[in-house]
C-alpha cells in the first residue's frame, strides 16, 4: 500500500509516487498489487480528527493483510508512526521522501526503514545569489497546512544569517490569490523561493502543478525550489533533490524487504541535494549567464543549435555554393578553352565553320558575361541573406526554403546560358536530326538578347502557331541564324536612326520551311549583291569575309538555298529555304 501525503497528485510527492511505481515495476522479481490511499486529513489547517480514516484502514486491513506500506512525505510518515500500533503492528513500513527532522526516531521499530532527505536551505539561497548577484529581495512562498507551518518556522531559523544580506518577504497569513497579485508586481532585483503550497490560509488545496503554474504565469521574477519534483517548466533550478535517485533507493529497499530482509536492518543514509540542474529556457528568459553556474551543473532543455536543427538544409546550401563555385570555374575554364580554340581554328582552313562560330561568340563575350552576371549576382545576394538569417536566434525555415529555391532557379538560368554557348562552340561532327526551326530561332534570340539590348535594337519575331520541322544539325543551323542577326546588328549600329529594328519570320512556303531576317539599315550596294556570299568578301572594316560564305555552305549542305536582296523601304533581307522533314 502507498500512503500519500495530502493526495496522489500533490507535488512534489506525486512525482515520487509515479517514479517509485515505475522503479518497483522495473526492480521487482514478482508481480505486485499496489493500492493507493490519500491522507486527506493532512490538508486541514484546523485540528481534524483522523478517526474515520483510521477506521477505514482498519477495515481494509481486516479484509487483506498488506506485505508492505510505503508512506510518501512527512504528513504520511507522521500519520503512520502515530497509528502504527493500531493499524500496522507487524507490517514492514518504508518512510520515504521525508525530511529527517520529520521522522520520530524514538518510535521507529525493527519493521521500519527510512529513506530520508536532509534539507539545506542555505545552499538553495546561496545558489540564487550566485546566479543573481544583484538580488535584493527573495520572496518565500509557503502554505498553511500543519506540515507547511512546521517548515515555516524551520525556514525562518535557517535563513536568519541571510537577513543582513537581502530582504526576505514571508507571505504568511496571506491567501494564495493575494500572493499572486503581489508576485506580479515585485520590485526589480527580486527572486522567488517556492517551498510548498498544498493548502493556503483560506483552506484551498492546490493539487498537481496548479499553484506553481499560476505563480509562473504572473510572476515578474525567477522562481527557485529545492526539489526537482517541481522542475521542468517553471523553476530555474539549482541544487535539488533527485526524484529519480530517491525513488530508486525506495524501490530497492522495498524489493529487499519483500525478499525477506528485515526493514530495520536496511540502513539508508539521508539523501542530500544532487548535482545542480538548470532549465536552459529559463536561463535565457531571465538572462542568467551560464558562466555563473556551479562546476558540474547540468543544463536541461537546451534548444538544438542551428547546425543540429538545419543540418540537411545547411549541407544543401553548401552544395549549392560548391556548384556555384564549380560553375564559375567551369565558365572560366571554358572561356580559356574557347580562346585557345579560336587561335587554332584560324590556322586550320578545314575548320572554318567552327572558326566562324567561335569568332561570333567572341564578339558576344561581353553580353554573355552580362547575362551570367544577373543570376550569379542573385545567387550571391540570396546566399548572404541566408547567412544573416542563420545567425538569427530563430531562423525562419520557410524563408530559408524560398531562398534555396531562388538560388536553384538562378543557378539553372546561368547553366542554360553556358550550355547554349557550349553547344555552339563544341567541335562535333555533322549530325542531322529532326528539329523545330522555330525553337532554333528562340534559342538564338536568347543567346543574343544581351547584345540586342545593349545596342538598343528591337527584335520582332513572327512565329507560326504550328511547329516547323526540318532535318538538320541544330548547331550549324543556329550558326546560320546567328551570323545573319549579328550582320544585321552591325549594319544598324552604323546607322543613325531613331528606330533600329530586325524582323525575323518563319513560315511554310511551297512545302518548304522558309526563314527570313531583315533590318532597316543602309542595305547592300546593289552592284555587290552577288558578291556577299563570296569567300573573303566583307563590308566590315575588321571582317574576315567568311561569315556569309560559311552560311551558304551550311544551307547548301542541308539541301537548301539562301538569297539576299534590298527592301524597297531600305535595309536588307536574307531568305533561306530548307526541305520540310
Amino acid at each position: 500500500m502507498i500512503l500519500h501525503s495530502f493526495g496522489q497528485d500533490f507535488r512534489p510527492w506525486g512525482e515520487y509516487a509515479r517514479t517509485i511505481r515505475s522503479e518497483l515495476s522495473r526492480q521487482s522479481r514478482w508481480p505486485l498489487n499496489i493500492s493507493d490511499h490519500p491522507l486527506v486529513a493532512a490538508r486541514s489547517i484546523d485540528k481534524n480528527p483522523e478517526v474515520p480514516f483510521v477506521e477505514y484502514l482498519n477495515a481494509l486491513g481486516a479484509q487483506r493483510q498488506h506485505d508492505l506500506i510505503i508512506a510518501i512525505g512527512a504528513p504520511a510518515a507522521d500519520f503512520v508512526q502515530r497509528h502504527r500500533g493500531e493499524l500496522f503492528p507487524q507490517t514492514p513500513i518504508i518512510l520515504t521522501a521525508v525530511e529527517q527532522r520529520r521522522v520520530r526516531s524514538d518510535d521507529l521499530t525493527a519493521n521500519d526503514a527510512v529513506v530520508a532527505v536532509a534539507h539545506d536551505y542555505a545552499a538553495v539561497f546561496e545558489n540564487i545569489l550566485r546566479l543573481l548577484p544583484d538580488t535584493q529581495t527573495i520572496v518565500i512562498v509557503n502554505g498553511a497546512s500543519p506540515n507547511e507551518k512546521f517548515w515555516l518556522g524551520e525556514l525562518k531559523r535557517e535563513l536568519e544569517p541571510f537577513a543582513n544580506r537581502i530582504k526576505l518577504l514571508w507571505y504568511e497569513g496571506m491567501p494564495f490569490e493575494a500572493v499572486l497579485k503581489e508576485a506580479a508586481s515585485l520590485a526589480p532585483k527580486s527572486a522567488i523561493f517556492w517551498h510548498l503550497m498544498n493548502v493556503d490560509v483560506a483552506g484551498v488545496a492546490y493539487e498537481g502543478d496548479t499553484g506553481l503554474k499560476r505563480l509562473y504565469a504572473v510572476a515578474n521574477a525567477p522562481i527557485f525550489s529545492y526539489d526537482d519534483g517541481f522542475f521542468g517548466r517553471e523553476v530555474v533550478g539549482g541544487p535539488m533533490y533527485s526524484v529519480q535517485d530517491i525513488s530508486q533507493k525506495t524501490a530497492s529497499v522495498a524489493v529487499r524487504i519483500l525478499a525477506g530482509e528485515r526493514a530495520g536492518d536496511i540502513p539508508v543514509p539521508p539523501t542530500r541535494f544532487a548535482a545542480p540542474k538548470y532549465d536552459w529556457r529559463l536561463l535565457q528568459r531571465w538572462k542568467i549567464n551560464e558562466s555563473l553556474l556551479p562546476s558540474g551543473s547540468q543544463v536541461w532543455f537546451r534548444e538544438a543549435s542551428a547546425w543540429e536543427r538545419y543540418r540537411s538544409l545547411i549541407l544543401l546550401v553548401s552544395a549549392v555554393m560548391l556548384v556555384q563555385a564549380a560553375l564559375i570555374s567551369g565558365l572560366l575554364y571554358q572561356r580559356r578553352r574557347t580562346q585557345a580554340a579560336e587561335l587554332v581554328a584560324r590556322q586550320r582552313l578545314t575548320e572554318l565553320a567552327r572558326v566562324n562560330r567561335v569568332s561570333t561568340v567572341g564578339e558576344l563575350t561581353a553580353t554573355i558575361a552580362h547575362e551570367l552576371k544577373q543570376p550569379l549576382g542573385a545567387i550571391l545576394a540570396n546566399a548572404e541573406t541566408m547567412e544573416a538569417i542563420l545567425k538569427s536566434p530563430s531562423p525562419d525555415l520557410n524563408e530559408l526554403q524560398e531562398i534555396v529555391s531562388d538560388i536553384c532557379r538562378d543557378d539553372r538560368r546561368a547553366d542554360d546560358v553556358i550550355e547554349r554557348v557550349r553547344a555552339l562552340l563544341q567541335k562535333t561532327p555533322f549530325e542531322p536530326k529532326i528539329v523545330d526551326l522555330n525553337d532554333i530561332v528562340v534559342e538564338t534570340l536568347e543567346l543574343l538578347s544581351g547584345l540586342t539590348v545593349s545596342r538598343q535594337i528591337e527584335i520582332a519575331y513572327s512565329r507560326p502557331p504550328e511547329p516547323l520541322t526540318v532535318k538538320g544539325d541544330p548547331v550549324q543551323l543556329q550558326q546560320v541564324l546567328l551570323n545573319l542577326i549579328v550582320n544585321g546588328v552591325d549594319a544598324l549600329s552604323s546607322k543613325r536612326v531613331s528606330e533600329r529594328r530586325i524582323k525575323i519570320g518563319t513560315a511554310t512556303v511551297d512545302r518548304q520551311a522558309e526563314l527570313y531576317v531583315s533590318d532597316n539599315g543602309p542595305g547592300i550596294d546593289s552592284n555587290k549583291l552577288n558578291d556577299v556570299f563570296q569567300t573573303f568578301y566583307s563590308t566590315k572594316p575588321n571582317g574576315m569575309g567568311m561569315g556569309l560564305s560559311i552560311v551558304r555552305t551550311i544551307v547548301e549542305a542541308h539541301n537548301g538555298r539562301i538569297t539576299a536582296e534590298n527592301q524597297p523601304g531600305g535595309g536588307a533581307v536574307f531568305r533561306l529555304r530548307l526541305p520540310l522533314a
